[in-house]
Formats: C-alpha cells, sequence, structure tokens
C-alpha cells in the first residue's frame, strides 16, 4: 500500500532544479518509500548496513562513478564526508537530479550540507502523514482515533496497534539514536525526561522546572531538547516577539511532532482514556500545530509558526507570518461553536490593526465566516484553505 504524499509535486520540481534533493525526517516518516516510488529506475543504497557503508567509505570515489546515471542513498548522515564527493561530481556533470539523499539526523546532516553541498542541494521536510492526506487515502478516523495512532505510515500499512507500535518505536529508534548522539549514563532517567515533556505538550517551557523534576540541570535539559530537536521528536514553538504596546512571554512551547507518541509517554494506550485525560485538549492542539508545520513543509515553505502571549495571559495559539502578513489561528477541541472562540482572535486584529482574515479550528461542523474570521472544521479543506493563503 502506498499513501500518495503532498511534498511530491515539491521534490519533483526541485529535482528538476538542482544536482542534490535532501529529504530530512524522523525515522518510519516515509522518506525511503517516497524517493522510492518517485524514482523507481535509480539504484538504492542504504548506509544503515554496516557492509554498504564500508564499502562506500573504502572507495567513495567508485562509488560516485558507478552511480553517475543518478541513485538514492539513504541516511546520509552516517557517512557525510561522501557529501564531498558528491559536490565534486555535480560541478563537473552539471546535470539536475541525479542524487536523492535521505537523512533522519537534523543536526549533523544540516552542518554537513551547509559545508559541501551549500548551493548544490534542495532540503526538504518529510514528517509523518497529515490529516488530508490520510483522509485522501480513505483511512477515515475520528479525533481520538487520530490522536492515539498518530500519523506514522508504517503503523497504517502493517496495521499495528498503537500501542505497540511507539513502545517498539522508542526502543529501536528513539533511545538507539540518542545513545549515538550522547553519552546518556542512565537511559532510565532520559526516560523520565521524555514522559515529562509530553506532560508538558502546548505549554509554556520552564527549562528550570524541567530540570528539577527530572533531577539534572539546566544546561543538560537544553542539550536534551535540542537533541530531540534534531531527531525530530519535538518542535520547539517561539513566540512572536513584535511589540504591540504589551510586554510579550519570551519561552516557546513545546509540542511533539507525533500526537500518538506523546499519547504513549503518557500512558494512553486505549481510546476510551483520551475524553478523560485532562491533556486531551494540548493533545488536539500538538495535532493541529504539527499538520500545520507539515503543511508548509510539504509545499516546500519555511514554516514561520508562532504563538502569541501578553502578560495578561491573552493568547493566539498560532501566528503564521507570510512576509508581513501575519495569519491568526485559533485551535478548540470542542465539537460545539461558540462566539468566546473568537474573542482572541477579535482581541489580536484590534492590536494589530489588521483585516487578515483570522481562523478558527475546531471538531465541530458548523464552518462559515464571521466578520473577518474564518471558522473551520480541521478535517475539511484545511490543506486547500492554507495553500490559497
Amino acid at each position: 500500500m502506498y499513501i500518495k504524499r503532498d511534498i511530491e509535486t515539491e521534490i519533483l520540481s526541485m529535482s528538476g532544479n538542482y544536482p542534490v534533493v535532501t529529504l530530512t525526517g524522523p525515522r518510519q516518516s516515509g522518506k525511503t518509500t517516497v524517493a522510492r516510488h518517485m524514482f523507481p529506475n535509480y539504484p538504492y543504497v542504504n548506509l544503515e548496513a554496516p557492509d554498504i557503508l564500508e564499502a562506500v567509505k573504502a572507495d567513495p570515489r567508485k562509488f560516485i562513478r558507478q552511480h553517475s546515471d543518478g541513485v538514492i542513498i539513504d541516511e546520509i548522515q552516517r557517512f557525510p564526508e561522501l557529501l564531498s564527493y558528491i559536490q565534486v561530481f555535480v560541478d563537473e556533470d552539471q546535470k539536475n537530479g541525479k542524487f536523492i539523499l535521505t537523512g533522519s539526523h537534523q543536526l549533523s546532516l544540516s552542518q554537513a550540507i551547509s559545508q559541501s553541498l551549500a548551493g548544490r542541494t534542495a532540503v526538504l521536510q518529510l514528517l509523518p502523514l497529515c490529516v488530508h492526506e490520510l483522509a485522501a487515502a480513505g483511512l477515515q478516523m475520528d479525533t481520538n482515533e487520530l490522536l492515539i495512532n498518530g500519523f506514522y505510515p508504517r503503523m497504517f500499512f502493517n496495521n499495528i496497534e498503537a500501542y505497540k507500535y511507539y513502545r517498539d518505536y522508542v526502543g529501536t529508534y528513539v533511545e538507539r539514536d540518542i545513545m549515538q548522539i550522547i553519552n546518556v549514563k542512565n537511559m532510565s532517567v532520559f526516560r523520565k525526561f521524555l514522559k515529562l515533556c509530553a506532560g508538558r505538550v502546548g505549554q509554556l517551557l520552564n527549562v528550570s522546572n524541567l530540570a528539577n523534576e527530572v533531577g539534572v540541570s539546566s544546561h543538560t535539559i537544553n542539550h536534551w531538547l535540542s537533541v530531540l530537536e534534531s531527531l525530530y521528536i519535538i518542535i520547539r514553538l517561539p513566540p512572536f516577539f513584535e511589540n504591540f504596546g504589551k510586554r510579550l512571554v519570551k519561552s516557546p512551547k513545546l509540542y511533539f511532532v507525533d500526537p500518538g507518541l506523546a499519547c504513549f509517554l503518557l500512558g494512553i494506550t486505549d481510546i476510551s482514556q483520551i475524553d478523560r485525560d485532562p491533556l486531551r485538549g494540548a493533545l488536539f492542539e500538538n495535532m493541529i500545530v504539527i499538520d500545520l508545520y507539515k503543511i508548509n513543509c510539504n509545499l516546500g515553505n519555511i514554516a514561520e509558526l508562532y504563538f502569541y502571549r501578553d502578560n495578561n495571559q491573552r493568547e493566539i495559539d498560532l501566528i503564521i507570518q507570510q512576509g508581513r502578513k501575519l495569519i491568526p489561528i485559533e485551535i478548540k477541541s470542542s465539537e460545539s461553536f461558540s462566539r468566546h472562540f473568537l474573542s482572541n482572535l477579535n482581541l489580536f486584529h484590534n492590536i494589530t490593526n489588521s483585516e487578515q482574515t483570522g481562523i478558527l479550528i475546531y471538531e465541530g461542523l458548523y464552518e462559515a465566516k464571521v466578520n473577518n474570521n474564518v471558522i473551520i472544521n480541521y478535517t475539511n479543506a484545511l490543506n486547500d484553505f492554507l495553500q490559497k493563503l
């Protein structure tokens, strides 16, 4: 089963404009599947295999020459030095779309690319499936099912129970990658840290408080958070700093790239638990924020996403910045519409003197335009609406 990905149009476009296309994203997000589907005639080389990695390291020039007609190279961060050899080849070859690279470690890969392939590669992020892609594939689920199952493609390909999938994902990928990047002396402490992060989805990040609960220094917590970001486990949503005459908060908010992983870490293993969980609203907000992030990535855009909160606790859940245009978005975990949901959007319009349309995203079916605000059900046309902004 192949689920068509919205990013395919951008990959095809960039392969016609650059000699190298680099597809980044978390493990199991579908990078390899998409690359092999879109470039079926290209040989596939996986640098995770020790024997293949050693063979490529032994003679990288020979490897490049043997694949001069095009190749897919998986997990390129395992041998970043290969990028320098690719640079030499593409500068001489002057043809586009020859190398399709994938990588799952954001920090090390971006550093290697900036050193060797600057100006020679398009870098795209492929995150797990978005709500639109699941619906387009005919995989219809209600909100609670989406929250607990998350959006990793393999779960739907193989019909794996969510609890078992995320149990194995954490043990097989997350903890293994963590051990390769940092020397965690006590993995149980790191697991505690992960679970405490999950308990903070949608909240302002207080590093000192988190450090006290985990029992490590604030410096260690900041380092661990950076590693989780580099592995596409979490994102830190920054506040919008522009001065509107009010004192604004400076701390970011914490979200998980996949709400299913957050549910697993919170111990939510059954659909019946979600409605009773006090974090249900935060998990829904997490899902929508990440879905909007995915939509931007799929369009090849730099996702300039922020939130707004002043010292009076007045908040806009999400702000999308497009040049000088600010699009305020409110997210509500409710199936019933109330005009009160629009109050912060109206406040934002007044503060900014903006006529830009605000968006209310919620679970209900009532959709309308009320003054300067659009009310949208999160499953209906959100993807198309944002593409038109």
